[in-house]
């Protein structure tokens, strides 16, 4: 299909949607499948709807998933667009429930920028609340700067 109804029309939990339930697994390749229709007819569709209505002089967009996405902020926004990866281990990521389903998790919508970006900020979030704090911290003091 072209088109994916909103989650209120199939009867879909929105919220449940959201979070890495089994619930969303049952969707997840159907969700996967209409953004890449999106995205093949349109690579900055959903680029522009995450900006669109954007006034502040800085804002995040988050869960970026494909160096085609990192481009179009690149090429629209230029020197101002910082990237960040957060990073967990494997091990971290089984603790939070996570578990490797094949042709999903190495599908492109899930890996697409483990290769082939040079981020601006990488941050480590295995669960030492400290050392996260201190990272974002960093993070933040370097954006004040730009202003």
């Amino acid at each position: 299909p072209a088109e994916l109804p909103s989650p209120q029309e199939h009867g879909l939990d929105f919220q449940r949607l959201l979070d890495a339930s089994a619930y969303k697994e049952m969707f997840r390749q159907d969700m996967i499948r209409w953004g890449e229709e999106k995205r093949h007819a349109d690579p900055g569709f959903f680029c522009r709807a995450a900006v669109e209505g954007a006034l502040q002089p800085v804002w995040v967009v988050s869960d970026t998933r494909r160096l085609s996405d990192v481009e179009w902020f690149r090429d629209v926004y230029g020197d101002v667009v910082q990237t960040v990866r957060v990073v967990a281990t494997e091990e971290t990521r089984k603790r939070r429930n996570w578990v490797f389903v094949t042709g999903v998790d190495d599908a492109e919508s899930e890996c697409g920028l483990d290769q082939g970006v040079a981020f601006d900020w990488v941050i480590t979030n295995d669960g030492d609340e400290v050392a996260l704090g201190e990272q974002l911290e960093t993070l933040l003091q370097s954006l004040h700067r730009s202003l």
